[in-house]
């Protein structure tokens, strides 16, 4: 057969994904700090794109004053104004220069307050020391020498977010060839500084300091912080033994164990955690059912300014004109997307309230299991659009704050051919049991899935263990000895 060139023509169907379709599909998935962060830079690089209620780029060309853009120009500038304006006569007139260097300086301080800002003492007092600032001033006042201070400093830059010491001695004898016992005298010098705990290479070190900062490390104490493997097996007759005490003195020292602070350093270094904010408030309607609306703070409003856009490209060259009308397109789509957004998150929202119903009026007891793929087939979407559309999605209900992934759990079946049940709802279930139990009566995982089972939860007892360790809820036979531990401490009490 021979080969020979030829001509064919052909139909097909393709999804092409055009760079405004993913940008779409992006902003389903962004939280609303990260949606704000987006639309700053968009209206940065779009002169026609503008805040709600904001200034128009026309405004804002028309209104904004002359500034020299140079130091040059604004001194010349003041000088050839007149002597009246450099050494104005009117004493009122000389007060205004007070407030801009006290800006000026405190945006130099770096308070965090922006120029022309009113500035106080609260503002600056509220903000907390680095931890940085707070081991460095302890550094400059024990150490004189400026070997051992550089040596210090050394040890506190390999420290981590926890104030542990994450370097060996040795290590840091060979690189920077200094004596091993110099540097173990620094470091028990460095783990005198406060917050008491720092500088410790493992936890029963960092433990022990805190003990010793309160004159609480004796010899039963420090035995106890040396055997935290045992503590957290909850062997307490073990520990009884090793420690030389008994049941009552045991407990009393847990409890000075369970006050100490196992990252003492975390309380400098992490930032105050911002609040979350709802993207949806579900209240309950006048109808009995259940209103579902939009938190109007994380919809971020934008504005076509078509206007501006006849008016400047009216006045420049074709290139201009091409740019303005590549800009004017791609803020149309970024207008169109936000309302798309809008609009997909309350259609999710609302068909998350129309199935989970019973546990906004009765709580999780009653929470249904629920799928990706129910509620897209319920609202005609993609699985993969309502993924993005929960993720970092928060709801505001009757019932508290919750995450939209929240609702969103696997099914287990029913013993009696019933209504499977929610997992989370099984987790929470297995929780109250454990709580109710008394130090005669330690359920085991076999006899928690015989009490699920007579309540109509078909459940493997391997999941029962599975959800206990996911809940951070110890064996049995470590909840019996710490159960019969507290209450022969209560009746000794």
């Amino acid at each position: 057969m021979g080969l020979s060139p030829k001509l064919d023509i052909r139909q097909t169907q393709s999804l092409a994904m055009t760079p405004q379709l993913l940008q779409s599909i992006r902003l389903l998935q962004l939280t609303h700090v990260e949606l704000e962060q987006f639309i700053e830079s968009e209206i940065e690089s779009n002169p026609l794109l503008e805040r709600e209620g904001g200034p128009t780029a026309a405004q804002e060309a028309e209104t904004a004053p002359h500034r020299p853009e140079t130091l040059a120009e604004s001194i010349s500038a003041r000088l050839d104004s007149s002597l009246e304006n450099v050494f104005p006569d009117d004493p009122g007139r000389q007060e205004t220069i007070g407030p801009d260097l006290s800006a000026q300086w405190r945006s130099a301080r770096g308070n965090g307050l922006a120029q022309g800002e009113a500035g106080s003492l609260e503002a600056i007092a509220d903000t907390a020391p680095s931890l940085r600032a707070h081991i460095g001033e302890q550094i400059v006042f024990t150490f004189s020498d400026p070997v051992e201070r550089l040596l210090a400093q050394d040890l506190f830059d390999n420290l981590d977010d926890a104030g542990y010491l994450t370097v060996a001695l040795e290590d840091i004898a060979i690189r920077t060839k200094a004596d091993l016992r110099r540097l173990e005298n620094i470091l028990k010098a460095c783990q005198g500084f406060d917050p008491p705990g720092l500088f410790a290479r493992d936890l029963s070190e960092c433990l022990a300091l805190q003990l010793k900062a309160r004159d609480r490390l004796d010899p039963a104490m420090e035995a106890l912080v040396s055997h935290l493997d045992l503590l957290a097996k909850r062997d307490f007759p073990t520990l009884k033994r090793i420690c030389g005490v008994g049941e009552e003195d045991l407990m009393d020292m847990l409890g000075e164990i369970r006050a100490l602070d196992p990252k003492p350093g975390a309380a400098l270094t992490s930032q105050p955690a911002a609040p979350v904010q709802p993207d949806v408030f579900v209240k309950p309607a006048g109808d009995g059912g259940w209103a579902v609306e939009l938190n109007a703070d994380t919809l971020p409003r934008v504005l076509v300014n078509e206007p501006y856009f006849t008016k400047v490209s009216a006045k420049v060259d074709q290139a201009d004109k091409a740019f303005l009308s590549e800009r004017l397109q791609s803020a149309h789509w970024l207008a169109r997307s936000l309302d798309q957004r809008a609009k997909t998150i309350l259609k999710v929202a609302s068909e998350i309230v129309r199935l989970q119903d019973s546990f906004l009026a009765h709580g999780i007891d009653h929470l249904r299991p629920l799928t990706l793929r129910a509620i897209a087939e319920a609202i005609g979407m993609h699985e993969s659009t309502v993924s993005r559309v929960v993720a970092n999605k928060f709801m505001m209900t009757p019932r508290g704050l919750f995450e939209l992934r929240y609702f969103f759990t696997t099914a287990i079946a029913s013993a009696d051919s019933g209504d499977a049940h929610s997992a989370e709802a099984v987790r929470h279930r297995i929780r109250q049991l454990i709580d109710a139990e008394k130090a005669h009566s330690v359920l085991s995982d076999d006899a928690i899935v015989d009490t699920l089972r007579r309540e109509g939860v078909e459940i493997a007892r391997r999941t029962v263990a599975k959800y206990r360790e996911a809940m951070n809820i110890p064996s049995s036979v470590q909840r019996r000895r710490e159960k019969k531990a507290r209450a022969a401490a209560e009746a000794s009490a």
